[in-house]
């Protein structure tokens, strides 16, 4: 509270409050991962991996969710605002019933394709399944009306309780176990949907939304929706086939440099959640959308550079603070997998600032590369070096055609 007081003092803007945020919450995820790292050493790490890797996966499909209420909440007032606000609940909470239920069904079959200890890690897993697709709506809702204090407390108690109490379980009980995590994540969903918007659902009445905003909406639901697939496709399917394709302990290394390595995309994500709704109000006010875009792209590759050297200056120091000893073979890969990673980031702003536009071929593109990325190391999977190197052709190519869309784009208008 006195945090809070000191910058309310210092007139720090909501949208810094929340960048501060982000960067707490992501501090606070990297410390989760790290301590788990250091407490379970690489082969039992491998297994949280995979939990920790699939919550990636689900924040991806949910994302779609949160833009698509971001958006039109900023393009919806009143009733219809309401209107539209609940049915989004609706469907966020069919679709999270849907895949809740079914990892749990195939929980046997996930244990073996991941080669997991267990397979109740699943399920408990799938329990919380509905509860993050509540969470993201809940949290677009936020996200398009600006309210980042909000925002950032949804943020900040998911992240503290998952940390918390996974760790709590861990340390008190001695339960070195993968099931233990996944109580630990299901419990943050929980904390993460406060604060919760309830007067904006309004179940009693309901008023049907014009039929071209409705063709708009699923429009751009289904563009949104293919384009976090491919976002899931790129940011997690190395670690999976990783997993598929090598032994617990190589995989558990991998899981190390994965999660150093990605550090740049995640503080990227924190630039996204502000350019959606200011390029949405910008094209509504009919002004100049560019310069906005430039500005963030500016602080990511700035961003992305420090990294990379820092990566390539002291890899071993950085994994043997962050992860320990057992983990340093990883360290002549950290500065290629921040390469890979960075370009990814900076990509991901290209399409987002599209896909604010309802322009569409960025996403389809991203699709495309996506697809490549997952195949390249489908066939050439010697190494694990290699498998990185597969990702920075992937990636290298991908930031090269959203470029040259973008100046094509640009001197057409």
């Amino acid at each position: 509270m006195q945090v809070l007081t000191v910058l309310k003092a210092k007139k720090i803007t909501p949208e810094q409050l929340f960048m501060i945020s982000v960067l707490a919450v992501n501090a606070g995820n990297y410390l989760y991962n790290l301590i788990l790292g250091r407490l379970l050493g690489p082969a039992q790490f491998a297994d949280a991996a995979v939990l920790i890797t699939l919550l990636l996966v689900l924040s991806f499909a949910a994302m779609t969710f949160q833009l698509v209420t971001a958006k039109f909440s900023v393009l919806f007032e009143n009733q219809t605002f309401k209107s539209f606000i609940t049915k989004v609940y609706k469907n966020a909470f069919i679709v999270g019933m849907i895949m809740g239920t079914l990892i749990i069904i195939f929980s046997t079959e996930l244990q073996s394709v991941f080669n997991t200890s267990s397979s109740t890690m699943f399920i408990v897993f799938g329990c919380g399944v509905p509860l993050y697709f509540l969470m993201s709506v809940n949290r677009g809702v936020f996200q398009g009306k600006k309210s980042f204090k909000s925002l950032s407390i949804t943020y900040q108690s998911e992240m503290l309780s998952r940390l918390i109490i996974t760790l709590g379980l861990i340390l008190i009980f001695n339960i070195q176990s993968s099931v233990v995590i996944a109580i630990g994540i299901l419990a943050s969903l929980v904390f993460g949907l406060f604060p919760f918007k309830s007067e904006n659902i309004s179940l009693k009445t309901h008023i049907s939304l014009p039929k071209v905003e409705s063709k708009h909406i699923k429009h751009f639901f289904v563009i949104t929706a293919f384009y976090e697939l491919t976002q899931i496709i790129i940011n997690n399917s190395d670690i999976l086939l990783v997993k598929h394709y090598f032994e617990s302990y190589e995989a558990g290394l991998y899981a190390s440099l994965a999660l150093i390595g990605r550090i740049v995309y995640f503080i990227a994500w924190m630039f996204v959640m502000l350019l959606l709704p200011t390029v949405v109000q910008l094209k509504k006010d009919g002004k100049a959308t560019a310069p906005v875009l430039f500005k963030y792209i500016g602080y990511i590759a700035a961003i992305s550079i420090s990294i990379i050297l820092v990566c390539l200056s002291f890899p071993e120091l950085i994994i043997n603070i962050l992860f320990g000893e057992s983990y340093i073979a990883m360290a002549p890969l950290l500065w290629k997998y921040a390469i890979a990673t960075s370009m990814f980031a900076i990509s991901n702003i290209f399409a987002y600032y599209y896909l604010s536009l309802d322009k569409y071929i960025p996403v389809l593109i991203s699709g495309v590369f996506g697809m490549l990325q997952m195949a390249l190391v489908v066939f050439f999977h010697d190494s694990l070096e290699q498998v990185v190197h597969m990702q920075i052709i992937a990636m290298l190519l991908l930031l090269v055609i959203q470029i040259v869309f973008f100046k094509l784009d640009y001197k057409k208008a």
